[in-house]
């Protein structure tokens, strides 16, 4: 292998085991963090895992908002129709959603764009098969290494500036298969990165700060099902009954029977009692606690994490709780709007060998908006000359698919009104 390849590849090793972490924290699996083994005993071993799932909560409420509509030419007022096509083509609608899924959960993912059979093709990958080196002077990607295993044969592609290489054979003997030039002149790769600073090239986990909230949680909720289990139960006691004792001298309980639903005694002195049961009003408050924090730390508003009780909050309330999420969805917007963008400068790239337009990425309105308020500011919008494409954009959020529909029917509406007729423009054969 070559020492680039190994480079790459150690790499990508390293960061498993805490890619298999982070899985373990979305899918609620991870091993419970303060389950005694008395507790566990208590349970009698049944409960090995409990997790009430926020870090899978946080990272799909702020997925479910990142949504790319379009993309625009700097300086231009419509849409790209061209990068849409190409767009859909992908299956990108679909797959930029799985996308920002995993830059959100492991910090990271990658978009690969290349000529295909019928255009550009693009593809959205994992950071569990692909790593990347980032130039520490300017932060752009120098080199990329996408590894799988395909029946018994393990793949890798090496994508640099200039060439990209691939490589099959055994895990740790991979021969190259196939070098092809890279006419574009850089990697054809755009890290998705969940970036918290700087630095922070690799990217930083949405779930992070709200894992240890998580696990501790977790621990009280066990905490309440074992008290549940094993204390809030009502326990009887009786006094003045003669201790019967087996052979071994182990005390033998007289109504251990589930059929002795009645207990009684012939000696005149026995006196049955019980105990009261343990409250779990204590572990509620925790809860509460716990939850608020990771409500403050993550931004999810109060009623997702179900703080309201039972009294539905109003649309205005929703708008106000949710400001501190849509405010940090802006954010997202703002750092990977310019890496979807990069990807359409590539694909335009693979189309035309050149691209000389700079693009932004187009979103949809990531604040909850009730239809009325939605329409009525597009009324105030076109009612002070704002241009209807880019109201039909925003706030009414159509695509630019649907904006071109619209468009086109306004356009045959006006000729219909106008009685215009077009016939004479008809050149006959």
């Amino acid at each position: 292998m070559s020492e680039l390849l190994e480079v790459l590849s150690a790499k990508l090793d390293e960061s498993q085991s805490g890619l298999a972490k982070l899985d373990s924290y979305y899918a609620g699996t991870q091993p419970a963090a303060f389950l005694s083994p008395k507790s566990a005993e208590a349970l009698g071993n049944k409960l090995r895992v409990l997790s009430v799932n926020f870090p899978k909560l946080t990272v799909r409420s702020i997925a479910e908002r990142l949504q790319v509509t379009g993309f625009r030419a700097i300086g231009d007022d419509n849409a790209d129709t061209d990068l849409w096509r190409i767009w859909q083509a992908n299956d990108l609608e679909a797959q930029s959603h799985l996308a920002h899924l995993d830059a959100l959960v492991y910090g990271r993912s990658f978009v690969f764009v290349w000529a295909g059979p019928n255009g550009p093709r693009v593809t959205v990958e994992s950071a569990k098969q692909v790593t990347a080196i980032f130039d520490p002077a300017s932060g752009e990607v120098t080199a990329v290494l996408k590894k799988w295993l395909s029946g018994t044969t393990h793949h890798a592609v090496v994508l640099e500036a200039d060439k990209i290489t691939r490589y099959a054979g055994k895990e740790n003997a991979l021969q190259v298969v196939e070098v092809l030039p890279n006419p574009l002149g850089e990697v054809p790769v755009v890290p998705l990165v969940n970036s918290g600073r700087l630095l922070d090239f690799e990217g930083v986990s949405e779930m992070a700060d709200i894992l240890d909230l998580t696990d501790g949680l977790n621990k009280i909720m066990s905490d309440a099902l074992v008290s549940s289990e094993y204390f809030a139960r009502p326990r009887r006691w009786v006094t003045g009954m003669e201790i019967v004792e087996d052979d071994d001298g182990n005390a033998v309980n007289p109504f251990s029977s589930e059929a002795n639903r009645v207990w009684q005694s012939e000696d005149a002195e026995t006196k049955f009692g019980q105990f009261d049961g343990a409250r779990l009003d204590g572990y509620g408050d925790i809860v509460a606690i716990l939850t608020q924090q990771i409500g403050a730390i993550s931004g999810l508003p109060p009623h997702y994490l179900g703080l309201n009780g039972d009294q539905p909050p109003s649309a205005d309330a929703i708008s106000s709780a949710e400001a501190s999420l849509v405010a940090a969805i802006f954010g997202k917007h703002r750092a990977l709007g310019r890496r979807w963008a990069k990807v359409a400068d590539l694909v335009m790239k693979v189309r035309d060998g050149q691209n000389t337009r700079d693009f932004e990425t187009l979103w949809k309105a990531p604040d909850t908006r009730t239809p009325a308020q939605v329409a009525d500011a597009a009324a105030k919008l076109a009612g002070i000359g704002v241009p209807l494409v880019a109201v039909l954009a925003d706030p009414m959020g159509y695509s630019p698919s649907q904006i071109t529909t619209i468009m086109q029917g306004k356009r045959a509406e006006a000729l219909t009104a106008s009685g215009a007729d077009l016939s004479a423009f008809l050149v006959s054969e």
